[in-house]
């Protein structure tokens, strides 16, 4: 059985450990977290190592990064690169619940929670996170880095932007795009295309000023 460390003691990372403990697919080692208080700290059991840079320490595991802002997860991949740990090192947890026919793609350091469903031609990139009960419908083309809330539903042929975050239970028109870094809020239903960097919320889905707030910051 392979090896694994979460990065971020993280809620995210607390679902991560029981979903791979139960299903067999890793033996966690253990987390990374540069918050010092964490330091020595176990989280369900799986004892906190060390910071983020202590990764170069445990060359022999795979990392999956459990931060749930696609900003800060992004940016957590980004600074392991610059200490050498590429793509290769990423772990992907996917649920066994989940519905993964051939031809889709599932991209490395992912995480499928419970009940996730992948219909027909689904491409996902690296590092995206689907909590549980999210279904892809076919032809959907997902960026790196999203993150979609439990409950979220695409329609067939939806382009979901790099770092792009949809919150709980939304909803996206088949054949529309949410652009890079978009959030989109709870329950919203996105009927025309988002841009880049926009907040949209709403029956239908409308633009929003969010005056900083960000939809994606629960770890």
């Amino acid at each position: 059985m392979s090896e694994l460390i979460l990065i971020g003691a993280s809620g995210l990372a607390r679902e991560v450990l029981a979903m791979v403990r139960g299903s067999g697919q890793y033996d966690v080692v253990g987390l990374l977290d540069d918050d010092r208080e964490m330091a020595g700290v176990t989280v369900d059991g799986a004892p906190v190592l060390g910071s983020i840079d202590d990764a170069v320490n445990y060359m022999h595991a795979f990392l999956l990064v459990c931060i749930a802002s696609s900003r800060e997860r992004e940016a957590v991949v980004s600074h392991l690169g610059t200490l050498g740990i590429g793509e290769s090192r990423y772990a992907s947890a996917v649920d066994p619940s989940v519905q993964y026919p051939a031809g889709c793609r599932v991209g490395r350091g992912s995480i499928l929670l419970r009940n996730v469903t992948l219909t027909a031609a689904v491409s996902l990139g690296t590092h995206v996170v689907a909590m549980p009960s999210v279904t892809f419908s076919y032809d959907d083309d997902v960026s790196d880095f999203a993150t979609f809330a439990a409950g979220v539903s695409l329609g067939g042929g939806a382009r979901i932007g790099k770092g792009a975050y949809l919150g709980l239970n939304s909803s996206v028109r088949e054949r529309t795009s949410v652009g890079d870094y978009a959030t989109i809020g709870m329950g919203a239903a996105v009927l025309s295309n988002v841009p880049d960097g926009e907040t949209w919320v709403g029956v239908p889905a409308h633009q929003i000023d969010h005056g900083g707030f960000n939809y994606g910051w629960i770890r």
